[in-house]
């Protein structure tokens, strides 16, 4: 089944690489272009030298495709396999079945060939059991980290202290190398959780009147994070085990798995120098339950898994340990992904503020909560924007990030004036609109 246009925007890893690969979403610069009932997609794409650039893609899986190149750029997909998907999206027309060239098969090849060896490497060679891991090495590695993390968080602990007594100004005067070099110091203790909340500290606008505020405030939170791990043994197992997910502290997805056909509500990217990472909202039709896929790629290279919004993934998913823990880990799959018209039940922004409120107790830590709001539209608000509720007299500021976005606009003009349902992240600074869908017939609309 050729995928739609938007599944395929969805995997460019930024906005310069989906503006190229449209660019290339034409007959024109392509020849050759081919697909084969095996899931494969091959085409020849003129480019600045005599030789064109051979791309060639793997599609069998919708959720986890594969790409080749042989252009030189460093994007992953590069702007050449998204233009030749979206011209392979355009219908058989525009790329025909057929018979794969040589080159193409090669590559495809090799890539079962290498699939084959890893699922034989899984599951041990001829089929024998793998090696069983050493429980007590692994026990002695844990503790030996857990020590390190410890002596992290009391030099924290004792940073924080300093920088309290001297006053929040003196911060403010030594700049960002503060706070960079506290930051190296976590990532030396294995605490990368602290460590990134250090940088997002340090992050922080350097002026304006409500600095102050927030600096305290997220030192606050980093000094609760840093005594809740000192006192893990005393907290309830679910509150720890969100501790050590906020240090850092690496964790399976234990939980029993549940089957269910899963809506894709929402799929957006955030960057570092380091990582990609890529968060999927999910919405199981049957269980009533949101939850939140997190995939990861290097810097440059969008993360393999890419669920667009508007589809549905009869799926089984695993929930990760943690108080009210969203995350989960997607298991098997039974169907590819699929358009639907189902959308999940909305609420009031007043029940949507009271749900945030309600999980900051399991997890005080937590930036926002997954809402959908059955009835609101969308109205100026001073400087920045609202949602204004249809069934209450009430309404939520959207966050100064969502403001700024294009996506606003597109839900600006998909409501029209008229009430819409939206579903978002409402957290301590507002609501972040992620995805909508008219009141009447319609499918969902992307709003990041």
């Amino acid at each position: 089944m050729r995928w739609t246009t938007e599944q395929v925007l969805a995997l460019a890893p930024d906005a310069a690489s989906r503006t190229a690969g449209s660019e290339l979403a034409a007959a024109g610069p392509w020849s050759a272009a081919g697909s084969s009932g095996e899931g494969a997609v091959w085409g020849l794409c003129g480019g600045g030298g005599s030789t064109p650039y051979r791309t060639v893609v793997d599609v069998a899986d919708a959720g986890a495709p594969a790409y080749s190149c042989s252009c030189p750029s460093r994007s992953f997909p590069c702007e050449h396999a998204l233009g030749l998907l979206l011209l392979w999206a355009g219908g058989e027309e525009t790329v025909p079945r057929a018979e794969a060239p040589e080159w193409a098969e090669r590559w495809i090849a090799g890539r079962h060939r290498r699939e084959q060896a890893a699922n034989e490497r899984a599951g041990g060679a001829a089929g024998s059991p793998p090696a069983p891991a050493d429980p007590e090495a692994a026990r002695r590695r844990a503790e030996r980290r857990a020590e390190r993390v410890t002596a992290g968080a009391v030099e924290l602990e004792q940073r924080l202290a300093d920088l309290l007594r001297g006053g929040l100004a003196s911060a403010a005067q030594s700049g960002y190398g503060l706070w960079e070099e506290t930051a190296a110091r976590m990532v030396d203790a294995q605490a990368q959780g602290l460590a990134t909340r250090v940088r997002e500290l340090g992050a922080l606008p350097d002026t304006g009147p409500g600095r102050p505020v927030r600096v305290l405030e997220e030192c606050a939170l980093l000094h609760l994070l840093a005594r809740g791990w000192l006192r893990r043994e005393r907290l309830p197992r679910p509150l720890a085990a969100t501790v050590r997910s906020r240090i850092g502290l690496p964790a399976r997805a234990d939980g029993p798995p549940v089957r269910d056909r899963w809506l894709v509500l929402a799929q957006y990217d955030t960057a570092d120098s380091r990582l990609i990472t890529r968060r999927i909202w999910l919405y199981g039709t049957g269980s009533g339950r949101t939850a939140l896929l997190l995939s990861y790629g290097a810097a440059g290279r969008a993360p393999e898994l890419a669920l667009p919004v508007g589809l549905a993934l009869d799926a089984e998913v695993s929930a990760y340990p943690g108080a009210a823990q969203v995350r989960v880990a997607l298991g098997d799959r039974f169907a590819p992904p699929a358009p639907t018209e189902a959308r999940p039940p909305g609420t009031t922004t007043g029940r949507a503020v009271a749900r945030y409120g309600e999980a900051l107790r399991d997890d005080p830590w937590l930036d926002a909560v997954p809402v959908t709001l059955g009835r609101v539209t969308p109205a100026p608000d001073g400087d920045g924007w609202q949602l204004a509720d249809a069934d209450e007299d009430a309404a939520l500021p959207l966050t100064p990030a969502a403001c700024a976005r294009p996506g606003l606009w597109r839900l600006v003009a998909l409501s029209g004036g008229a009430p819409v349902r939206v579903f978002g992240e409402c957290g301590h600074q507002g609501f972040t609109p992620l995805a909508a869908w008219p009141q009447g017939p319609g499918e969902a609309v992307a709003l990041c």
